[in-house]
């Protein structure tokens, strides 16, 4: 076979991959424009999708704190099984949460309604390696700047005091927890969650898909759970900080800043493990043999 047969094997090759890769999400951006175009041109779907999520997840890690008492197979997964979720807690939660999105969310989602034109949509999906790369690209950026932010917030005592006390008082979280927040923490994340996939020039879908993705780890890591499924668990060589670590901070403030990965904390000097937590039968255990 000659040189110029093989390279136009390879040819054909690299060609056949970037067809197969490019139309691995195109089949699905082409039903959604052409059945959902209006809706997704909207400046409030991005605000209806991710609050969507939110609730569709903090309603199922809910109902699982209020099973848990009773139902042994989900309280042995509870980073504190001594820990009860009570209605006042999540009436306590659920009530800010409502008023920050009432107050300001929802009308800072109408007001760029009425201001702004719909967004125009690419005709073209990203490729499934663009679409991937961008939500890990996010997310990296993402982290870093929360990383910044938090560990500011925990050293400057004024910042602390007005703006992130709020969300410390619970030490020991569940899923509410995670918009337990001032309006500035609840604009600064949202501004980041928005803005970082311009910065990094990702598709809308891209971008749609970071957002739900940062919703389900955030909530994941105020759940109050460690699922063998869980995040930090999937991700090896211990890079992802998870529920367990994020509750230690919850149970040490100077520990843990970055929300999602663990080597920013690890450089800085402020990681930290958690420490094992003891049911109620081994704490009476070493109780009696005190």
């Amino acid at each position: 076979m000659s040189p110029g047969s093989t390279h136009g094997m390879l040819d054909i090759s690299n060609a056949t991959w970037a067809l197969s890769e490019r139309s691995v999400l195109q089949p699905m951006w082409d039903y959604l424009q052409q059945n959902h175009e209006s809706s997704l041109r909207s400046p409030l779907f991005p605000v209806i999708l991710s609050v969507s999520m939110y609730l569709v997840l903090v309603f199922f890690y809910t109902v699982l704190d209020l099973l848990a008492p009773t139902w042994p197979s989900i309280r042995r997964y509870q980073i504190h099984q001594d820990r009860t979720v009570t209605w006042s807690n999540i009436g306590a939660t659920l009530a800010l949460t409502t008023y920050n999105h009432l107050l300001y969310i929802f009308p800072a989602a109408v007001a760029q309604w009425l201001w702004r034109p719909p967004v125009p949509l690419p005709r073209e999906a990203p490729t499934l390696t663009a679409f991937l790369l961008g939500i890990v690209g996010c997310t990296v950026v993402f982290d870093f700047q929360y990383y910044l932010w938090h560990l500011l917030h925990h050293r400057v005592g004024w910042l602390y005091r007005t703006f992130h006390a709020l969300h410390h008082q619970y030490r020991q979280t569940f899923s509410l927890v995670t918009q337990y927040l001032s309006a500035w923490e609840l604009f600064s994340v949202g501004f980041w969650t928005t803005v970082d996939p311009l910065l990094l020039q990702c598709h809308c879908l891209t971008a749609w898909a970071f957002m739900l993705f940062n919703i389900w780890v955030s909530t994941e890591d105020h759940c109050g759970y460690d699922f063998p499924w869980a995040m930090h668990r999937l991700v090896p060589f211990g890079l992802w900080g998870g529920a367990l670590r994020h509750d230690a901070h919850h149970q040490q403030p100077g520990t843990n800043f970055a929300p999602f990965f663990a080597h920013w904390d690890w450089l800085g000097g402020t990681a930290t493990m958690p420490a094992p937590v003891k049911t109620k039968t081994q704490r009476e255990k070493d109780e009696k043999e005190a």
